[in-house]
C-alpha cells in the first residue's frame, strides 16, 4: 500500500498557517490539537548532567540514553542490587535509593532527571525535581492518577521546561505518518475505534498476600511504597508483578495504551473523552488487583472537523473480541494479531498490527491502490525519542511527546481505569477533572499520599 493526497485536512492548513514563522527562525507545526515550535538556534556546548530514577528494566535503556547524551551524576533505585550493577557502567555517579535525598543533595548540581519507576512514583519523583528547574524524562504511563497528569502539564508550562513521556514509538516515522493519514480523512467520517493488547502477561485478579515477609536487605521497601499507603513487604510486588495492583500499575490499559493507541490519538483528536464504561470485566478482586480481563468504552464528542466517535479497549488475551463483537470481516481477511489497533471510517479503516502505531495498511485494500499519502506536515524525529528530548532541552525545538501532549494522553487513558474502578459509567467533565453526578469516583480520579511522598511541595 502506498500511503488521498488531499489538499486540504485541518493539520495541514494548520500547518501552512504558521508556515511563516519560519523567516523569522522559528518553525511552528500543529497537530493532533498540540502546538510544538523548533527554534534554529545553538545547542550549549556543556555536557547535560542527568539524574536517573529506577535504573533497572525500561530504567537501564534509559539510563544509558542519557549517559550517551550526557553526564550520570546521580543514579537513584530501592533495590541497591539494581543501583550497584548500573553503577558499575557509571562509577562516577552517587547513588541513592531515596530521590528526595538525592535532591536535597545534588539539586543543584543536576539538569535533567529520567524517572523510570513504578507507575505511582512517577508523578511525585518528577514533580519534586521539576520545581526545582530540572527537565524531566518520564516513561509511560506519564503517571498514577488523572490529577497527576494534569499536575505535571501545569508545572511543565509553568517552568517551562523541557519534557518527554518515554513512549518511543511517537518518534517513529511510520507513526507520525499515520497520524497525517488520520487527520488528513482517508477514511472519511471516522465513527469507531478497536484497541486490544495481549496485556497484562504479570499477574493480575489476585487477592493480597496473607502475613508479612522480612524485606530483603537490598530492598529499601519505604521508598518502594513511596506515596502509597503502607503494606507489609511480601513477594508478588517488586521487581515487575506491581503493575497488576491498584496502589502501584495502572493495569493493563495504563501499561500500553500510551503506545497502542497513540496513532490515533495524534491523529483524531482524543482528548477529553465525555464518558467511559466497562462493558465487560473479569472484575476487580478485593479492591486491591486489576482485573485479569476487561473491555471498556469511551465516548468522545465531535471536535474540529472530527465527528463523535466511540472507543473500544480489549485486554487480557483469551477475551480479545469475538465473532459478534469484532468479526473477522472488519480486517478484510488480515490475521488478527494480539496486539493491535482498528480505526473505522465511512470510507475505510486503517488497521495497525503494531503495537507502535508505526506499521499499519488501509482497508479494503483494492479502495487503496492508487492512494497517495499527503505531503509531509508533521516534523520527523531525528535521532530517535531520547535524542528529541535532548534536543528540547537544548532548545532546538519542542519535544513530540511533551508532557502537554503525554499528559492529555495519559489522562484520556486513565479515564478507563477511573471507570473501571468505581464500577459505573463515568459522564466526565474534563475541565473541572470530575465523574458528573459520581462523587464516589473523585478518590480514582486522584490519591491521598502518605506523608513525606506528596505530590506538592
Amino acid at each position: 500500500m502506498t500511503p488521498a493526497r488531499r489538499p486540504g485536512g485541518s493539520s495541514r492548513r494548520d500547518f501552512l498557517r504558521t508556515s511563516a514563522a519560519a523567516a523569522a527562525g522559528v518553525s511552528l507545526w500543529t497537530v493532533g490539537g498540540y502546538s510544538w515550535s523548533q527554534a534554529r538556534g545553538q545547542a550549549p556546548n556543556d555536557k547535560i548532567r542527568f539524574a536517573c530514577f529506577g535504573v533497572g528494566g525500561k530504567g537501564s535503556s534509559d539510563t544509558d540514553d542519557a549517559g550517551t547524551f550526557g553526564e550520570i551524576v546521580a543514579l537513584c533505585d530501592i533495590d541497591e542490587n539494581t543501583l550497584n550493577e548500573k553503577a558499575s557502567k557509571f562509577p562516577n555517579a552517587r547513588k541513592y535509593y531515596d530521590y528526595r535525598t538525592l535532591l536535597e543533595e545534588l539539586g543543584d548540581k543536576i539538569d535533567a532527571v529520567t524517572v523510570s519507576t513504578p507507575d505511582h512514583t512517577h508523578a511525585v519523583i518528577a514533580a519534586a525535581a521539576m520545581r526545582m528547574g530540572k527537565h524531566a524524562f518520564v516513561q509511560k504511563p506519564l503517571t498514577w492518577s488523572i490529577e497527576e497528569a494534569r499536575y505535571l502539564r501545569e508545572l511543565a508550562a509553568e517552568k517551562k521546561l523541557a519534557t518527554q513521556m518515554g513512549n518511543q514509538g511517537t518518534a517513529a516515522d511510520g507513526l507520525r505518518r499515520g497520524a497525517e493519514i488520520l487527520k488528513s480523512g482517508a477514511l472519511g467520517t471516522v465513527h469507531t475505534i478497536h484497541c486490544w493488547t495481549n496485556r497484562p502477561v504479570w499477574p493480575q485478579g489476585m487477592k493480597r498476600p496473607q502475613g508479612e515477609k522480612p524485606v530483603p536487605p537490598h530492598i529499601h521497601w519505604n521508598e518502594f511504597v513511596g506515596p502509597a499507603p503502607m503494606r507489609p513487604f511480601n513477594d508478588g510486588y517488586h521487581p515487575f508483578d506491581w503493575r497488576g495492583w491498584l496502589d502501584y500499575g495502572t493495569g493493563a490499559l495504563g501499561d500500553m495504551a500510551c503506545h497502542t493507541l497513540n496513532v490515533a490519538f495524534m491523529g483524531l483528536d482524543l482528548i477529553d473523552p465525555i464518558s467511559a464504561e466497562v462493558v465487560d470485566t473479569s472484575g476487580i478482586v478485593d479492591n486491591e488487583s486489576f482485573p485479569v480481563w476487561s473491555v471498556i468504552k469511551l465516548e468522545f464528542a465531535a471536535r474540529g472537523d472530527r465527528a463523535p466517535l466511540t472507543l473500544y479497549w480489549y485486554d487480557g488475551g483469551k477475551n480479545l473480541p469475538d465473532s459478534k463483537k469484532f468479526p473477522d470481516e472488519l480486517l478484510y481477511g488480515k490475521k488478527r494479531d494480539d496486539s493491535g489497533l482498528l480505526v473505522i471510517g465511512d470510507k475505510g479503516s486503517f488497521y495497525s498490527q503494531n503495537d507502535y502505531g508505526s506499521e499499519y495498511v488501509l482497508l479494503p485494500e483494492e479502495n487503496y491502490k492508487e492512494y497517495q499519502a499527503p505531503e509531509p506536515f508533521i516534523p520527523r524525529c531525528k535521532g530517535g525519542h531520547f535524542r528529541e528530548f535532548v534536543d528540547g532541552i537544548e532548545g532546538k525545538l519542542t519535544p513530540m511527546s511533551n508532557f502537554d501532549y503525554a499528559g492529555k494522553l495519559t489522562e484520556t487513558v486513565l479515564l478507563g481505569v477511573v471507570a473501571l474502578r468505581a464500577g459505573a459509567k463515568i459522564e466526565w467533565d474534563a475541565a473541572a477533572m470530575k465523574a458528573k453526578g459520581n462523587p464516589s469516583a473523585d478518590a480514582f480520579i486522584r490519591r491521598d499520599y502518605r506523608k513525606g511522598f506528596e505530590l506538592r511541595a
